[in-house]
C-alpha cells in the first residue's frame, strides 16, 4: 500500500506518462458510477491505454441471461486487465479467480472498494502528513458503506482510533469491530454527532444509500439522519479535514465547501493519480 502512495505522488507530479502504451482495459460497471470509472477510465488513458466495457448491463448480454462467469471470460480474452463494479457480495474476487487477466475490484455491493481507500489513505497522509496515530470518525451508513469496510481494515495496520456515528439501523458490522478487537484497536460507538467531532483528525462521512434497501420504508427512516453544517465544525481541530466518497446528498451541507475542512472534492482528484499507480504496479510497469 505504501509503495502505491508513493506512487501516487510521482503520478501527481507528472500525470502524462505512456507506461501502458498498447495495453488495453475493459471497465465494467455492472452499477452505476461516476467517480470510480470516469477515474480509472481516465488514469487508464493518462498512461496511454486504451479502454473498452460498458456501463449500462441493459446493453450487454447480461441482459439476455449471460452468467458472470462466461461474461468475465469473455471479456478477459480482449483485454490486459478488468475494473469491474458489480452489486454482488464477492463478485469480484469470483471474477479474478475464473479471468485469465488480472481484475481490479471497483466495488461489489456493501462488501469491499479498495481503490477507494488507497485514494483515502492518500488523502490522509497529504492533509495530515502522516497515517499513523489516525483519529477518525465514521459517520453514516456504516452497515452498508464498502468504502468504510475497507478503510477500517487498512487504517487498522496504523494503529488508528476509531469513533463510530451510525443510527441503530446502519451500525458498524459485528465483524468489523470483532475485527479490531481482536487487534487491540479502540473503537467507540454513538448515535449523535454533537460532542463526538471535536477530537478527529479525520470526518469520514457517508451517504445513507437508497439501493442497499430492499424496504423504502426503513430508508426513508433513516435518509436524513445526519447533516453536517458548517456551524458544528466551530470546535473542530484546525487540522481536521473532511473525507467523503461521494456522491452526497443531504450529509454535508454546501455550506461547508467553503470551509478549510472541507477535502472531498481534492480527494476525488487524488483517485485519479491513485488508479494510475494501481495500473502501473499491477500490469508491472512500476
Amino acid at each position: 500500500m505504501l509503495h502505491i502512495l508513493k506512487m501516487a505522488a510521482k503520478f501527481e507530479q507528472q500525470p502524462a506518462q505512456k507506461l501502458l502504451d498498447g495495453k488495453v482495459i475493459a471497465s465494467i460497471f455492472f452499477e452505476p458510477s461516476t467517480r470510480t470509472r470516469l477515474s480509472f477510465e481516465t488514469a487508464a488513458n493518462r498512461l496511454g491505454a486504451r479502454v473498452v466495457g460498458f456501463s449500462d448491463v441493459k446493453n450487454t448480454s447480461v441482459s439476455k441471461g449471460e452468467t458472470l462467469k462466461d461474461t468475465i471470460t469473455m471479456v478477459a480474452n480482449y483485454v490486459d486487465l478488468i475494473v469491474m463494479r458489480h452489486p454482488l457480495e464477492g463478485s469480484a474476487r469470483y471474477a479474478s479467480e475464473v479471468a485469465s487477466v488480472p481484475v481490479i475490484n471497483a466495488g461489489d455491493g456493501a462488501n469491499q472498494h479498495p481503490s477507494q481507500t488507497l485514494l483515502d489513505l492518500y488523502s490522509i497522509q497529504k492533509t495530515q502528513g502522516r497515517l499513523d496515530d489516525i483519529r477518525i470518525t465514521m459517520i453514516g451508513d456504516l452497515k452498508y458503506g464498502r468504502t468504510v469496510h475497507s478503510l477500517l481494515q487498512a487504517l487498522s495496520l496504523f494503529n488508528a482510533r476509531f469513533k463510530f456515528i451510525a443510527p441503530p439501523e446502519l451500525q458498524m458490522p459485528d465483524e468489523y469491530k470483532s475485527y479490531l478487537t481482536d487487534r487491540g484497536l479502540a473503537f467507540e460507538e454513538h448515535t449523535d454527532l454533537a460532542g463526538n467531532m471535536a477530537d478527529a483528525d479525520i470526518l469520514y462521512m457517508t451517504r445513507v444509500q437508497r439501493e442497499r434497501f430492499q424496504d423504502p420504508i426503513e430508508y426513508e427512516k433513516v435518509k436524513d439522519v445526519y447533516s453536517l453544517k458548517k456551524a458544528m465544525l466551530a470546535g473542530a481541530r484546525p487540522n481536521m479535514k473532511i473525507l467523503h466518497p461521494l456522491p452526497r446528498v443531504n450529509e454535508i451541507n454546501a455550506d461547508v465547501d467553503d470551509t478549510h475542512h472541507a477535502y472531498y472534492f481534492e480527494q476525488a482528484r487524488n483517485g485519479m493519480f491513485v488508479r494510475m499507480a494501481i495500473f502501473a504496479y499491477v500490469l508491472g510497469c512500476d
